[in-house]
């Protein structure tokens, strides 16, 4: 999988020269340099997570297109990383999506079994939906906010920040102590 020819005089630049080669001139070459050096790890990655080898391989090609907007607009100190980061995030959406059109074929005959019983409401979920709820209402407001919009209107960190008017350093940070609080205080709370 290489996508740019190779220059000899562009591949022998670090990462942080062919990022700042690719802002100041928008070339893909070194764009492709960069990413070839890391490809195999993203298929890695994806792999790890979508367990598919075909989805795999069109997943690095859309994070290759991914970067060629994200690279021009984030400040990126350690490429390898960010990369990485980038790819988990990719293959986590893609596996939200996927679950979200997923279908459950009901056979008729399971309806109408006679041997089918009755079963009451699961208390344990509703209990655990209640906990979250009381320690959704604990949260800041700012925290608050911010994990109703990224966990369960599943926005982006960007959209967070656009919607809210937060910057995206308070985002992510609201975000993470949310996150963290409320796990504290369903931990607590289910316990009791």
């Amino acid at each position: 999988m290489r996508f740019i020819k190779n220059n000899a005089r562009i591949q022998e630049q670090d990462d942080a020269a062919l990022i700042a080669h690719y802002k100041s001139s928008g070339n893909l070459e070194a764009l492709g340099t960069l990413y070839n050096r890391y490809m195999h790890l993203v298929f890695g990655v994806c792999l790890n997570y979508l367990k598919d080898e075909e989805q795999s391989k069109d997943a690095v090609m859309q994070i290759f297109e991914e970067l060629v907007l994200k690279l021009k607009i984030h400040e990126v100190q350690n490429f390898k990383s960010w990369l990485h980061v980038l790819t988990r995030n990719h293959c986590l959406m893609a596996i939200r999506k996927q679950s979200k059109h997923n279908t459950v074929s009901i056979d008729d005959t399971f309806v109408e079994n006679r041997d089918f019983v009755h079963l009451d409401m699961d208390d344990t979920k509703e209990k655990k939906l209640t906990v979250m709820e009381k320690c959704m209402e604990t949260l800041s407001v700012e925290q608050r906010i911010s994990v109703d919009l990224f966990y369960l209107q599943e926005k982006c960190y960007k959209e967070v920040a656009d919607i809210t008017g937060y910057e995206m350093v308070k985002v992510k940070s609201y975000i993470q102590n949310g996150k963290r609080n409320l796990k504290i205080c369903i931990e607590k709370n289910s316990s009791e």
